[in-house]
């Protein structure tokens, strides 16, 4: 139960404060990791009060030997080996979303948003918190104070949150306590906290952040002229209510975000980009809406795709010049997400891109508009010839557990329909994911002005107990289309994924814990044409002394397989079978110096591929303040050009 404190606690650390000697203690701490439902080697207590503006919390954390705390330092949002106290907040209480607040002895703050019940987590979420610590002669302590403004929540006469504290005692084999008790064998992660009654009078403060910012630029230019250039913008963020956010940025400038990594791109697909600006990165998880996304398989495919709004110009390589903007300038964007009374959450963003010119004052990227609504409701506790014109994509999921939870059935249903002149439809056709070009598939049609197609998938899951699995089903049309605003990689699929898991939570004589998975795919075309079939298996064991063994491998393009995508719009070629054994050895995490040594083997292409990798690896930590790793990796391959022909379809020197 949460108390009203008449008076706010001073944030340093102690429990000496008028609020916390009232304050109600929760003892009833009890091991979830590496045992469940164990007792703890140390007890913890937790006291929790809140006034008008801030939402208190007290953590004593007993340790019998304190001068054994290690009080390491890293950046905000780095997980490091030492003790931990994290503080979980389901503030709708709907059992499915949340905010986690942690801390360590040496106070590195972490701090996620978290947006699906399967510990789904937003790491580029920063909210605005404070926190203190103390190692003193009883262990040590903890004491947050988060401001209401950070939480959402309904505003009602009396609120219950879902709440839990977890403690993370690093020495003792990375054991970890909770209240309430956290069950690793039964899936869920928010819907498993406990309930936080006795707040009551919640305000629903005022939220106004604004971040403004001016950039001058001096541009060098022959004969020792400098042009100066000027540049504005903000990001705002403003609290309609207490649980609807609205998200607003103007002219954004995003020149001290992590640039992307270099990479040499021969696939026939485009690569996949995190994102990385904080306007579309922070509360997006309610954007998430991946197609084919089960265990066995899960590339980053989704109907929504931040990246593509302010993208490269489009036709940008159309004319080989190198004076054409490299990215299409956003005038400005907003956000509104939250929940709606009578539990429906809704999320838009809107956003617009300027008109980017090439050589000759054309057009590269036209002025563009981009729109996405998600509505979720809980029902058990998507201008010129080369373009196209419009774009859009509706869908619809589902999620169901049942049985204690312990089973689970979900799908999802997408349409797609793009439009545009011709030349726009033909080259959709002909691009990497369609490839309607193909001598042997006859869909190309020069005349098409529209595409229209659809996804559907439906997953079982058992996701308790000993053992779990999962079997899915997913199919694409030939012309479903989402790259306007989405990810896709390629259409005109069919696939079947199974996978199994042996789950040893409880210490056995050799394992502290293990896991050993089993997986089995196999692709189709939707006419038929199999694509790819493998079998894949992993074990991850940790050992009584802390140290970690890995092991698997893969069995690939088993049986009579054909590649459809990397031949670029040319006939399938046949696949040949791989195998790929794979090893690991990781030292004691919590040692100054942990050594790890990792090991691969790839042979395929009936034996004219083969390719060998050694990485061994040694991380540092000497100190509170020091932490380095020193590490290589060694790889031999070796090739040899085939020089057959089969099926009509040969790879390498014609033989004579």
């Amino acid at each position: 139960m949460a108390r009203r404190a008449a008076t706010p606690p001073v944030i340093d650390g102690k429990d000496n404060d008028d609020v916390w000697r009232l304050a109600p203690v929760m003892k009833d701490f009890r091991q979830f990791q590496p045992t469940e439902d164990a007792n703890p080697s140390f007890p913890t207590e937790a006291k929790v009060a809140y006034d008008d503006h801030n939402f208190f919390v007290f953590v004593r954390a007993f340790d019998s030997h304190p001068d054994s705390i290690k009080k390491l330092l890293a950046r905000r949002d780095v997980r490091i080996c030492c003790d931990q106290i994290k503080i979980v907040i389901d503030s709708y209480h709907d059992r499915r979303t949340g905010f986690e607040f942690a801390v360590t002895p040496g106070g590195v703050k972490r701090d996620y948003a978290i947006y699906g019940d399967d510990q789904q987590e937003d790491d580029a979420w920063d909210g605005v918190w404070e926190v203190a610590t103390q190692v003193d002669s009883l262990g040590w302590t903890a004491e947050f104070r988060i401001p209401l403004s950070q939480l959402r929540y309904a505003h009602a006469p009396s609120n219950v949150f879902g709440f839990a504290i977890w403690r993370d005692i690093d020495r003792h084999g990375g054991e970890r306590v909770g209240w309430p008790l956290y069950r690793t064998s039964r899936r869920g992660f928010v819907s498993q906290l406990g309930d936080l009654v006795g707040l009551d009078g919640l305000a629903a403060p005022r939220r106004l952040e604004v971040a403004p910012y001016a950039v001058v630029k001096n541009v060098p230019k022959p004969g020792f002229v400098r042009d100066q250039q000027y540049a504005g913008g903000a990001d705002i963020k403003y609290g309609i209510t207490s649980n609807i956010t609205v998200d607003a940025t103007v002219n954004p400038d995003f020149g001290q975000v992590e640039a992307d990594p270099s990479e040499v791109n021969l696939s026939s697909f485009e690569t996949f980009f995190q994102e990385r600006r904080p306007f579309f990165v922070e509360g997006t998880g309610i954007f998430n809406f991946g197609v084919n996304c089960s265990i066995v398989n899960c590339n980053g495919e989704g109907l929504f795709y931040s990246r593509r709004i302010g993208r490269d110009p489009q036709l940008r390589g159309l004319y080989g010049d190198a004076q054409s903007p490299t990215a299409s300038r956003i005038l400005g964007a907003a956000k509104i997400t939250g929940r709606l009374p009578g539990g429906l959450t809704l999320g838009a963003v809107e956003g617009v891109t300027q008109r980017a010119h090439g050589p000759a004052d054309r057009t590269i990227e036209p002025f563009t508009n981009y729109g996405v609504l998600r509505l979720n409701r809980n029902l058990d506790q998507w201008t010129q010839d080369f373009l196209r014109s419009h774009a859009y994509v509706g869908a619809i999921d589902f999620r169901h557990r049942f049985h204690n939870g312990g089973y689970e059935v979900s799908g999802s249903f997408d349409l797609s329909n793009v439009g545009g002149s011709p030349v726009a439809i033909a080259r959709a056709q002909r691009n990497s994911t369609h490839n309607y070009q193909r001598p042997d598939e006859f869909r190309f049609d020069s005349t098409r002005t529209s595409l229209a197609g659809h996804a559907a998938e439906l997953l079982f899951t058992k996701q308790s107990g000993f053992i779990n699995f999962q079997t899915s089903y997913m199919r694409r049309s030939p012309g479903f289309e989402i790259n306007d605003l989405g990810f896709l990689l390629q259409s005109d699929q069919q696939l079947w994924s199974n996978w199994a898991s042996l789950n040893w939570r409880k210490p056995t004589f050799v394992f502290q814990r293990a896991f050993w998975n089993f997986n089995w795919w196999q692709f189709w075309t939707t006419a038929g044409l199999p694509t790819d079939r493998a079998f894949n298996t992993n074990f991850h064991g940790q050992l009584k002394n802390q140290w970690f063994i890995h092991f698997g491998g893969t069995l690939g393009n088993l049986g009579d397989l054909f590649c459809d995508c990397n031949a670029r719009g040319t006939p399938a070629v046949r696949r040949e079978q791989y195998i790929a054994p794979w090893a690991g050895i990781q030292g004691d995490q919590r040692r100054a110096i942990v050594p790890s040594l990792f090991m691969s083997y790839f042979k395929g292409d009936r034996g004219h591929s083969t390719s060998i990798n050694l990485s061994p690896q040694v991380d540092l930590r000497i100190s509170s303040q020091f932490r380095g790793s020193v590490s290589l990796s060694v790889t031999h391959r070796t090739r040899r050009a085939p020089c057959t022909i089969r099926s009509r379809t040969w790879i390498g020197r014609r033989p004579r």
